[in-house]
C-alpha cells in the first residue's frame, strides 16, 4: 500500500487541510517512520492503536478497558479499524481500476477477502480450541456458555455448517467476516467511485437508511437474528474510508477541508466527550434523544446502536477521523520514535489482529476463575502486547529484506 509522490501528496483523505511536501521533507520524514517513501505514517499510527484498543476490549474485566476510546465517545474502535481498512482498500486497488486490466483488478480485491476468510476460519477454530481445552483439562465448563459457543455442542451439525458460511460468529470475532463481505464488493464500490464518487455516497447513505428503517441485516444460522456488524449498515463508513483512500491515491482530497467545518466537528467531538462523562448531560442528551423517538424518528437515528451504526455512533467517529486528520501535529506524531510500536503494529494489521484475538480469547480462559487485578491483568495484558509487537518486527523486518533483495537483483 502506497500514496502518490511527495510532490503529489496533498491530501489527509477524508479529512484536512491541503498538505505541502517536498520531496526531501518526506523522505526525511519516512526514514524516521521506517515505512517506504510515500506512506502516509499516520494511517500505521492509528490502525496500530485501534488494534491495541480492540485487544484490551476483548479481554474483558479489566480496569484498563476503562482507558480504550469507547470510554469518551459514542463510537470505538471498530469503527476506525473499518474506515481505516476501507481507506487502505481505496490506496491499494484503486489504481488497478483507473487502468490495466479489469479482471485482474478485481482478482487482486478478491484474493485478499479470500486471505481474510480463511483467517477468519483459522482463528475461530483456534479460539473453540482453546475454549475446549480449558473445558476439558481445566475444569472450566462455564467458558463454553460465553462468546456463543454454546450452540456448537447443542447443535453441532447445524454449527458445523453456519461457522464456514460465516452465518455463525462467536463473539469477539464478527469483524472479519464483515471486513471479507467488504472486499467482495469493493470492485463495484470502486467502479462506480472512481466515476461519480459522490453517487456511490449518496447510494451508500440510501441502503445504511434502508438497512435501519426495514431491519435489514444479514441472516445467522442456526441462531435466529442477524449478523451484529450488519454489513448492509457497516458499509458506510467503509466507503466513506474508500473514497478518502482513493482520492489519496489520485492525490486530491475527499472532503475538503474546511474551518467552519473543523470547529462544527470539533465542538461535537467535545460535546460527545462532556456527554459521556458528565452524567447529568448524559441523562439530558438520552431524554432529548428519547423524546425524538417518541416523536416518530426510527432508532436507527436516534440511539446508540452497534449492530446498524446508529446516527449518533456514525457522526461521532466521523468527527473524529475529521478532527484528527486536520491537525497537522498528528504528522509529526505520528513519524515521531514514540509512535513507531504502533506504526509496526500498523503496518501488519491482519496478522496482528489475528493473533490478538487469539490471544484476547486465552486471557479470557485465564481471567475466568480469577477476581480483577490491576497488577495481574496489566501483566497478562501486557504480555499479549509484546506477542503483538515481536510477530509484528518480525513481518516487518522480513518484508524489508525480501524488499532489499529484490533491489539488489
Amino acid at each position: 500500500m502506497s500514496l502518490p509522490s511527495a510532490t503529489h501528496y496533498r491530501s489527509a483523505g477524508l479529512l484536512g487541510p491541503r498538505w505541502t511536501q517536498v520531496a526531501g521533507n518526506l523522505q526525511a520524514a519516512n526514514d524516521v517512520a521506517g515505512a517506504p517513501i510515500g506512506r502516509d505514517a499516520r494511517l500505521d499510527m492509528f490502525r496500530g492503536i485501534a488494534l491495541v484498543m480492540i485487544f484490551i476490549n476483548h479481554v474483558p474485566g479489566t480496569i484498563y478497558e476503562n482507558l480504550t476510546n469507547r470510554n469518551f465517545g459514542f463510537s470505538d474502535a471498530a469503527e476506525a479499524f473499518v474506515f481505516m481498512s476501507g481507506m487502505a482498500a481505496g490506496l491499494a486497488y484503486s489504481n488497478g481500476f483507473r487502468k490495466g486490466n479489469l479482471w485482474l483488478a478485481i482478482a487482486k480485491v478478491w484474493a485478499r477477502a479470500r486471505q481474510l476468510y480463511f483467517v477468519h476460519i483459522t482463528i475461530t477454530m483456534l479460539c473453540l480450541a482453546i475454549f475446549a481445552a480449558a473445558a476439558l483439562w481445566f475444569d472450566l465448563p462455564e467458558v463454553m456458555q460465553t462468546n456463543n459457543i454454546a450452540p456448537i455442542y447443542g447443535k453441532p451439525l447445524s454449527t458445523l455448517i453456519g461457522i464456514p458460511l460465516l452465518s455463525h460468529q462467536l463473539g469477539y470475532l464478527n469483524i472479519l467476516p464483515l471486513y471479507t463481505v467488504l472486499l467482495l464488493t469493493t470492485p463495484v464500490f470502486l467502479l462506480i467511485g472512481l466515476r461519480r464518487p459522490w453517487l456511490l455516497l449518496a447510494l451508500s447513505v440510501a441502503l445504511w437508511a434502508a438497512a435501519g428503517q426495514f431491519r435489514l441485516n444479514f441472516p445467522s444460522f442456526p441462531n435466529s437474528g442477524g449478523w451484529f456488524f450488519n454489513p448492509l449498515s457497516w458499509q458506510l463508513i467503509f466507503v466513506v474510508g474508500l473514497l478518502s483512500g482513493m482520492a489519496m491515491k489520485s492525490g486530491e482530497r475527499f472532503i475538503p477541508y474546511s474551518g467552519p467545518l473543523l470547529a462544527l466537528a470539533a465542538c461535537f467531538v467535545m460535546l460527545v466527550l462532556f456527554w459521556v462523562k458528565i452524567p447529568e448531560l448524559g441523562v439530558a442528551g438520552r431524554h432529548g434523544l428519547a423524546a425524538l423517538s417518541d416523536a416518530g424518528l426510527p432508532f436507527y437515528l436516534t440511539w446508540f446502536d452497534k449492530t446498524f451504526l446508529a446516527l449518533p455512533r456514525l457522526l461521532h467517529a466521523l468527527a473524529l477521523f475529521y478532527v484528527l486528520g486536520s491537525l497537522p501535529v498528528m504528522r509529526s506524531i505520528a513519524i515521531s520514535p514514540l509512535a513507531k510500536p504502533f506504526r509496526m503494529l500498523g503496518r501488519q494489521g491482519l496478522a496482528v489482529f489475528a493473533a490478538g484475538t487469539v490471544i484476547a480469547m486465552f486471557l479470557q480462559v485465564v481471567k475466568t476463575p480469577r477476581q480483577p487485578d490491576p497488577l495481574f491483568d496489566g501483566l497478562v495484558l501486557g504480555a499479549g502486547l509484546l506477542v503483538m509487537l515481536l510477530l509484528a518486527w518480525s513481518l516487518n523486518r522480513t518484508a524489508a529484506l525480501k524488499s532489499s533483495r529484490r533491489a539488489n537483483i
